[in-house]
């Protein structure tokens, strides 16, 4: 394996781990929020803002590291 193939294998590893991550962050928004007593509407939204801006965070703490290396 060249370094090149490791890093795009590195690469698809840490996108999924950051998909997986967003995912539970915004489900367990979606819950306590429904929990709270908050409509499935509601729930559903306030998981689905989590989900995006936990994604971006990720993405964006991802990109600065894979620049800086």
């Amino acid at each position: 394996m060249n370094t090149s193939s490791i890093r795009l294998m590195l690469l698809a590893l840490l996108l999924a781990v950051v998909t997986l991550f967003c995912t539970l962050a915004g489900a367990a928004a979606g819950l306590l929020a429904r929990i709270d007593g908050a409509s499935y509407a509601n729930a559903l939204r306030r998981g689905a803002v989590v989900f995006a801006g936990s994604a971006t965070l990720s993405l964006a703490v991802l990109t600065f590291v894979l620049t800086a290396v």
